[in-house]
């Protein structure tokens, strides 16, 4: 017999190990070279890892190793991993994985998933536990969880203005629509939000966020700081209020309120540009936005004036808006210029810029607050209704009311020591 004979026959009888799966897990208080020194001993023995994860809560180390080895090595791996675990002084199990459990588990791994953000001020217990609960009622399982915002200070509560947990969930709901009532009806009992969105690449690759600009980037409704300068505040807040609302037609409700604006000198558009006041969160959303190479559009029943405002202020890219018209003595003369941006007018545009930037509709993102931005919303691959009327948080997937508009950031995965300013960072120490 040669030697090629015997290479055969000895591969033949490694091929022919029996081999089991070991489930590895170790806790106890973390330090740096734990992991490297635990799977260097299973290097030694050649084993296979079929799935790791890792976690770390305040220092405390929770390392889980699913690894198959031959059964004639596991049992001097095992008592390596022991004495070792004692030498580092953490705790360390092992569990039994069969074949079949184990294919089982395999043939789980191709059903969807979802990701279940929770954002609010703060978030207690009984916040996590009423989402885990509508979670678990709908046959999702809970793969991770992880935190995005930094850790609250209990010296100074005052600095604790946000909070937000990231769910990581497998499976298929049983009844969505009802998810998203329960979601929604526990965000109003409770001051949390939800988003609850699909983990697909589009989740990870959004490119195009649109925002309404009344009372969603700024905090006031620009056509009443102008009728309260023409006197007529009363009159347009009665309007503006019924059209947000959705009670009256836009278009009609818009063309009625310019009216009552004829004979302001333009001047005074300046001065309310100049203090407007800017939403809570706006200027850190911005600057991160940018910052990661995101296209920025202002899409808006306002006024142009004010859109190109922020728009210098802020570095946006697009700004839709309505056009008053003025007359040759410098005064509004009731009227608008062009047609007007509806809600039809902001869902059409999302899809053109979309299409002009080369981004998917499903990378998109539409934040508003009224009536006429819930076309926009619907239509975006991602649809937020912020500090929103009721009926327009009834018509979105996700919504905001805890937090400021920084809050959307979360909504796309964002963890706070990702996007913080480097002198913040370091200010920290």
């Amino acid at each position: 017999m040669d030697n090629t004979d015997n290479d055969i026959r000895n591969n033949n009888y490694h091929t022919n190990d029996k081999e089991e799966q070991i489930l590895i897990s170790v806790t106890g208080q973390d330090r740096p070279g734990l992991t490297a020194q635990i799977t260097n001993i299973l290097a030694n023995y050649d084993a296979t890892v079929l799935d790791i994860g890792q976690a770390d809560i305040h220092a405390t180390l929770s390392l889980g190793i699913l690894i198959r080895i031959d059964d004639r090595s596991s049992g001097q791996v095992m008592k390596e991993l022991l004495f070792k675990a004692n030498e580092l002084g953490v705790n360390i199990g092992f569990s039994p994985v069969t074949d079949e459990e184990y294919e089982d588990w395999v043939s789980r791994q191709g059903k969807n998933r979802y990701i279940l953000t929770v954002i609010g001020r703060s978030l207690s217990a009984r916040d996590i536990a009423g989402a885990a609960k509508i979670v678990a009622a709908q046959g999702l399982n809970i793969d991770s969880i992880i935190r995005l915002t930094g850790r609250p200070s209990i010296m100074h509560p005052e600095r604790n203005v946000r909070a937000c947990i990231e769910f990581s969930l497998r499976g298929t709901p049983e009844d969505r629509q009802r998810m998203q009532a329960e979601l929604m009806q526990l965000s109003q009992g409770m001051g949390i939000d939800f988003s609850f969105q699909r983990d697909d690449m589009y989740r990870r690759m959004r490119r195009l966020i649109c925002f309404d600009m009344d009372s969603t980037l700024i905090q006031t409704e620009c056509i009443d700081e102008l009728a309260e300068r023409a006197g007529v505040g009363d009159k347009v807040k009665a309007i503006t209020e019924r059209a947000m609302r959705g009670e009256i037609d836009f278009k009609e409700s818009f063309t009625e309120r310019v009216a009552l604006l004829k004979g302001l000198d333009v001047s005074v558009m300046q001065d309310i540009a100049e203090h407007l006041p800017i939403t809570e969160g706006v200027p850190r959303l911005m600057t991160v936005l940018k910052r990661c190479g995101y296209k920025i559009a202002i899409l808006s029943g306002g006024f142009t004036y004010f859109g190109e405002y922020l728009q210098r202020k802020f570095g946006i890219d697009y700004v839709y808006a309505n056009e008053l018209e003025i007359g040759e003595n410098g005064k509004l003369t009731g009227h608008y210029v062009g047609d007007i941006v509806d809600g039809k007018r902001k869902a059409e545009l999302l899809k053109l810029i979309a299409q002009v930037e080369k981004v998917n509709l499903a990378q998109t993102i539409a934040v508003g607050d009224g009536a006429n931005d819930l076309p926009m919303i619907t239509e975006a691959g991602l649809g937020i209704a912020f500090h929103a009327k009721p009926r327009v948080q009834a018509g979105a997937r996700q919504s905001i009311n805890s937090l400021g508009l920084d809050g959307v950031l979360y909504f796309l995965g964002f963890k706070d020591s990702y996007i913080e300013e480097p002198k913040s960072m370091e200010a920290r120490g």
